[in-house]
């Protein structure tokens, strides 16, 4: 420092710890103005000097512009309403950034091809919003204005994936495969079906909902059967058979009749697409959820048993 109390560039560059280039530079774009110059017109600087670098200093190390710097600076804009943009900023590059490896741990773990990846990338790019509207336009094609069980359709629109922002490579895998089931037109052909015999079932007087206990009553018997090893065909199966129709009887106020068991193998057969469970199992894994029971061969059992039972 000078007798004047003013320092020279080389020595405000030991206080700050940045080179004299960098001052240098500050200095010509206005954010740090020299005091003044030396008859050898070397630049002198101010104790405000070595305050403006420090500020400096620590804002461009946080990664925000020089532009946003200069505005701090000439007080044009607040250091907080700068370090709010800046934040935000960082939050949008986050996110990006934990998906961009996401798909390269996924690429990394399956080996995947340039086409796959691309997909994956694109995919994982889609906002909340526009994953729910994936799945809308899914069942607004697949259910339209079907009268189906107003029930489930509220249940489908209300589960929607909900990838988290740093998804594991579960999830990554879960959610392609989700997006790309719901374009398979052949899935979609199949949940038309269902929607079809719904609202054909509600337009004979069924209004009875879903029928969670019901199905649950279905999954313990057969799966205590298969556990058993019960034939389908067997004697054995024919007191299972009857249980569960005597309970389908009482939940539907239909006679416990040969036409009952013919009604409950085309419900069985309607459902028995493996996509749709497919397609709550892989929202589950997305969604972090506890997976769902498998039923597949729980229905093929039953179906199996109602026949043999005539």
């Amino acid at each position: 420092m000078d007798d004047d109390g003013l320092l020279t560039i080389g020595a405000l560059a030991r206080r700050t710890g940045l080179t004299v280039k960098t001052i240098r530079y500050y200095s010509d774009t206005g954010l740090v103005p020299s005091a003044g110059r030396t008859a050898a017109g070397y630049r002198r600087y101010g104790a405000d000097a070595l305050a403006r670098l420090e500020l400096v200093r620590t804002l461009r190390e946080l990664g925000i512009g020089l532009d946003a710097v200069r505005r701090v600076l000439e007080r044009e804009e607040s250091l907080a309403e700068v370090a709010r943009a800046h934040a935000d900023a960082l939050d949008l590059q986050i996110r990006t950034l934990r998906r961009q490896r996401a798909v390269l741990r996924t690429a990394a773990a399956r080996g995947t091809d340039p086409e796959e990846t691309a997909l994956m990338h694109r995919l994982l790019r889609l906002s909340a919003e526009e994953r729910r509207h994936l799945v809308e336009e899914f069942l607004d094609d697949t259910f339209g204005t079907a009268d189906a069980n107003p029930e489930l359709v509220a249940l489908l629109r209300s589960a929607v994936p909900d990838l988290p922002e740093d998804p594991s490579t579960d999830q990554v895998t879960a959610w392609v495969e989700l997006a790309e089931l719901t374009r398979d037109r052949d899935f979609r052909a199949a949940v038309r079906r269902m929607a079809a015999y719904q609202a054909e079932q509600r337009a004979e007087g069924d209004t009875t909902g879903l029928h969670h206990e019901l199905t649950e009553r279905v999954r313990e018997a057969v799966t205590a059967a298969l556990a058993a090893g019960t034939a389908p065909d067997g004697p054995a199966a024919a007191a299972v058979v009857a249980d569960l129709t005597a309970r389908y009887a009482e939940v539907f106020g239909r006679p416990d009749d040969a036409a009952l068991r013919g009604w409950i193998l085309r419900r069985l057969d309607v459902a028995a697409d493996s996509r749709v469970e497919r397609y709550w199992g892989l929202l589950a894994r997305i969604n972090g959820w506890p997976a769902p029971p498998e039923l597949a061969p729980v229905f093929a059992w039953f179906a199996a048993a109602l026949h043999a039972a005539g």
